[in-house]
């Protein structure tokens, strides 16, 4: 009798054994914290802002406050974070194809347009022959810099270089102006070394920079660089957190508080 029970006790046990290693985990991600990765500054103070409203919505938002482009993506991908916000889309497209990643967006936020700025001049017609412009060295940050400089009429591109423009694309350069490329977060960085440099919105108001009053040349508030909200193709767009926290960043609270925060240096994509 005693064989039997503990053969019996034995088989109950494999039984759920078999059946746990073949069911799917328990969604334990859709539950607790959501954990959100963003840049430092707009990004930052933005999401602050809805981290803000959605906890009286039931909604807790655990942010991590990066320094850089790459590192949101990586724990992104590593499931350290499930969302992040940060980046726009070709940004995001080219990291995927360089980093063999499968990350998605799945909601607009912001367009910080980009600004040229100098310490030493107060017009890119004060540019002379052989000065130094910083520009940030990721490719699609990097293309942005110069399709920048390329509405400005300081350089000319290669016909149909578009949103792959690197240095080597520059058909014209008549002031022969020598281009410093850098990691995004020093390009603000280089301006007593420099005569001008292209930088991100974000930096720019991080370094203290007013991107409506010091910048010497700015992109159109229409340009087409919006920012997006970001996950694993994995299915985690459908976590209800996730579309919770798009429903409070593109409410009319956060677009007038980027109205009133940014005074047109950032702009609502939504």
């Amino acid at each position: 009798m005693k064989k039997i029970l503990s053969l019996s006790l034995c088989l109950l046990l494999l039984t759920a054994l078999l059946s746990g290693c073949g069911s799917k985990p328990a969604a334990s991600t859709t539950t607790g914290p959501l954990k959100v990765g963003v840049t430092a500054g707009p990004h930052e103070q933005i999401m602050e802002k809805v981290k803000e409203l959605a906890k009286d919505q039931g909604l807790d938002i655990q942010l991590t406050v990066f320094s850089d482009y790459v590192q949101p993506n990586i724990h992104l991908f590593e499931k350290q974070l499930d969302v992040n916000s940060y980046q726009h889309q070709p940004y995001l497209d080219k990291f995927n194809a360089d980093q063999k990643m499968d990350l998605i967006s799945i909601a607009s936020t912001v367009n910080f347009p980009m600004g040229i700025y100098s310490n030493k001049i107060k017009s890119l017609s004060e540019l002379k022959a052989g000065d130094k412009v910083s520009l940030p060295n990721d490719p699609t940050n990097g293309a942005r810099s110069l399709i920048l400089l390329q509405s400005a009429g300081i350089i000319k591109l290669k016909e149909g270089s578009g949103l792959a423009s690197t240095v080597k694309d520059i058909a014209e350069n008549p002031l022969n102006l020598n281009f410093i490329e850098l990691e995004a977060p020093m390009v603000a960085r280089s301006l007593p070394d420099v005569t001008a440099a292209a930088v991100n919105t974000n930096f720019a108001i991080e370094a203290g920079l007013n991107p409506v009053k010091d910048s010497i040349f700015i992109e159109p508030k229409d340009s087409p660089w919006v920012n997006v909200i970001a996950v694993r193709n994995d299915g985690s767009k459908d976590d209800p957190r996730i579309q919770q926290l798009i429903e409070v960043y593109q409410s009319d609270a956060i677009k007038i508080f980027i109205e009133e925060t940014f005074d047109g240096s950032v702009v609502a994509g939504f």
